[in-house]
């Protein structure tokens, strides 16, 4: 429980200060990736999956790295993200996934089509990175709505996890008012770090999880 506090204090931090405008400096990209690293170790420390820990721990990384100026860093970011994604695929699986209900695999099928619409035509020279990481996202949440009961716990944190990057996406590529990218930006931490915390507990203690 100390490890997850501890993240939470640092995610708190870095929410009321960078994450409503953007990170301004080293100190705050340390801040938003030590929120999920603590997680990580958390994970470690209460003999977590070594998948589920690797997930964090990549997540970790890819914080940091979208943290920082620069489209390498975002580059390295999303291959972060996407490997911490294949991490919770082989977790979930060898927590006994399998097909997700047939409404989940038409309902993410059809978010993935979607982003050929209002997302694929504003990613300009990152377009098939980008095609690559909503593939390998979908991906993961399929297998998590997989997972036996017992596991609802988990399946909202990554319901929370694949919402936040919709908003990153939107923030990112899509939107161009101020506003409303403040609003985004108010509301992707919480859901993205929440999630996060949800997907360790929840593969902590799934006899504990939401049915």
């Amino acid at each position: 429980m100390i490890w997850v506090m501890t993240g939470a204090v640092l995610a708190v931090a870095y929410w009321r200060g960078a994450a409503q405008e953007g990170p301004r400096s080293l100190r705050e990209a340390l801040v938003k990736a030590g929120s999920v690293a603590v997680l990580a170790l958390g994970g470690a420390a209460m003999d977590a999956q070594a998948a589920v820990v690797a997930g964090l721990a990549l997540g970790a990384a890819g914080d940091f790295a979208l943290a920082r100026p620069a489209e390498r860093w975002f580059l390295a970011g999303m291959a972060a993200f996407a490997a911490g994604h294949l991490a919770y695929v082989a977790a979930f699986a060898a927590m006994g996934a399998g097909w997700p209900p047939l409404w989940l695999l038409a309902a993410l099928l059809a978010l993935a089509a979607s982003t050929e619409l209002w997302l694929a035509p504003h990613t300009g020279a990152l377009r098939w990175p980008v095609r690559g990481y909503v593939a390998v996202i979908v991906a993961m949440a399929l297998v998590a709505g997989g997972l036996p009961a017992g596991h609802g716990l988990l399946q909202a944190g990554v319901a929370m996890f694949v919402a936040s990057d919709l908003l990153l996406a939107l923030d990112r590529f899509v939107l161009r008012d101020a506003g409303a990218r403040r609003a985004c930006a108010l509301a992707l931490w919480p859901l993205y770090w929440g999630g996060q915390a949800m997907i360790l507990w929840g593969a902590l203690s799934p006899a504990a999880a939401l049915a």
